[in-house]
């Protein structure tokens, strides 16, 4: 995440992720305040095992699209909700990233659905982890009442 004030919002991305039993690592690396630490962390992300990355940021959000340009993992964006722009200044700077450096961009605050995304990438190549979103989305299935009481 780019700031402390980040984690409100993206410690949904780390309970879903404890819950679904995927390996993890939470950390502040902001693409304006540490770009050495961010280019650290980029670069040798694969090395050290990451097979996804969930960057939440908020304002100008350039945090998954400069880890995005450094690194061929999957980058999941999450826009942070800001005080002015509701968060659309976030959503439109990850969105609007330049042809040939993508990344995936969720909600504005969709950590939660990040870390099911990143689950699902995961599960990929990770068959207790998919089997652990199996049965998360079969408890989310049979959580659904038929009918309303």
């Amino acid at each position: 995440m780019g700031s402390q004030s980040d984690y409100r919002v993206m410690k949904e991305c780390e309970n879903i992720l404890k819950i679904l039993k995927v390996k993890y690592q939470v950390l502040i690396v902001s693409a304006h305040r540490t770009p050495k630490r961010m280019f650290q962390f980029a670069q040798t992300a694969e090395k050290n095992g990451f097979g996804v990355i969930v960057a939440g940021a908020g304002g100008a959000a350039h945090l998954a699209g400069m880890v995005a340009s450094l690194t061929t993992l999957p980058v999941l964006g999450v826009p942070i909700e800001t005080k002015k722009l509701k968060g659309l200044d976030s959503l439109l700077s990850m969105v609007q990233m330049p042809k040939a450096i993508p990344i995936g961009c969720l909600a504005i605050d969709g950590s939660f659905n990040a870390g099911l995304l990143a689950a699902s990438i995961i599960g990929n190549t990770d068959l207790k982890v998919k089997s652990n979103l199996e049965k998360w989305r079969r408890i989310q299935t049979q959580s659904i009442k038929k009918k309303p009481k």
